[in-house]
């Protein structure tokens, strides 16, 4: 993937020459002091506004990162299929049109298009899952290929599904096993390997020399909104349904929402930071004890326990898949540590009791 440098660019509207002697970024005031720019690019120039654009960010995370930006007074921009308001506006995911110009003159593009997972994983739903997330990198990179301007960083959503279901070790970015071949697993779970591959892919074979391209391989983003992984998992823990699933031993990686926009933060202005990034707590467990803990938090004492049989019918009657309860995501920030982020919610157990303190006064 591209490193990300280059020249400086042109004054924008509502720059000042005053900028030019030395302020800190918008950026430095939202994460603190700016890190060192080893590619030389003056932060000088960029304006008290910083303007994001985020294709699919009508979804949780979308939401969670507009709420965010928009808080701190960025200018942000959301495209999606069906626009509601002047912040948003029309694309369809496949074609340029008039989107287009809103990521010329940006600062920062967050690509978060695509199918939701919470579906039954039929052929149609993973064919639809795979064009989605392929179809609108490749249209979001040939936007940025074509801009006057193009923003200097493009993060582009991925998934911690690309790594191998596994027990013994966890994966990190540069020693982590990409799956695909495991045994012993059902055989769609290689689609949604496959789906993040070439996810990533579309990403890498854009053509942007002055935007630097980041893979944000996300674990789950727990939030407390309605609608997110985290309310459906605690309506089951509140049904009495919050047990061990098939035992209990696959892992479960997760990252509290207030973290997830910290880390995006945090690479936006990381100009030395391009490629893969697990954007996942330090530490993922067992889905018994992740369970465990939620029921803790919910004052829950006991949770049916579940053989996989019996997650497939609560799969089916959910119109989900059992994937997301028994592949083993055991994946680590490995990148993100070894530039020095620190996370603010590390353990689920701390992290759960704030996720739901925050969801019985109102949720957010």
């Amino acid at each position: 993937m591209d490193g990300g440098c280059r020249g400086p660019r042109a004054r924008r509207p509502g720059d000042s020459a005053a900028a030019d002697g030395g302020a800190p970024p918008a950026w430095a005031s939202v994460i603190g002091a700016a890190p060192a720019r080893p590619c030389g690019w003056p932060p000088a120039r960029w304006r008290a506004v910083v303007k994001v654009v985020i294709p699919g960010g009508t979804g949780q995370v979308g939401t969670i990162l507009d709420r965010a930006l928009t808080a701190r007074g960025h200018d942000v921009v959301v495209l999606t299929r069906a626009p509601r308001g002047d912040r948003q506006v029309y694309w369809d995911g496949t074609t340029p049109g008039d989107w287009v110009r809103e990521i010329d003159g940006s600062d920062v593009v967050i690509n978060l298009a695509g199918r939701s997972v919470s579906c039954r994983y039929t052929a149609e739903n993973l064919e639809a899952m795979m064009n989605s997330r392929v179809e609108s990198a490749r249209v979001v990179g040939d936007a940025i290929a074509a801009a006057a301007r193009p923003p200097r960083v493009w993060l582009q959503m991925s998934t911690a599904t690309i790594y191998a279901h596994r027990f013994d070790a966890a994966n990190d970015e540069r020693d982590g096993l990409l799956g695909g071949d495991e045994h012993d697993v059902p055989g769609y779970w290689a689609y949604s390997v496959r789906i993040a591959r070439n996810w990533e892919a579309a990403q890498e074979r854009a053509v942007t020399p002055h935007t630097r391209k980041v893979a944000l391989r996300s674990a789950m983003v727990m939030s407390p909104d309605r609608g997110g992984v985290f309310d459906v998992l605690s309506w089951l823990v509140r049904l009495g349904l919050g047990g061990p699933v098939a035992g209990g031993r696959q892992y479960v990686s997760w990252i509290h929402d207030h973290d997830f926009v910290r880390v995006v933060q945090f690479l936006i202005e990381r100009e030395d930071l391009a490629g893969a990034v697990n954007v996942a707590a330090p530490e993922p467990l067992p889905q018994r004890e992740f369970i465990r803990h939620l029921r803790t938090a919910w004052r829950m004492p006991v949770g049916l326990p579940a053989t996989s049989g019996m997650a497939e019918i609560g799969a089916f009657a959910l119109r989900s898949d059992t994937e997301l309860l028994l592949k083993s995501r055991r994946v680590v920030p490995g990148r993100l540590a070894e530039a020095g982020f620190t996370f603010d919610h590390p353990r689920w157990r701390a992290a759960a009791a704030d996720l739901t303190s925050r969801r019985r006064r109102g949720g957010r």
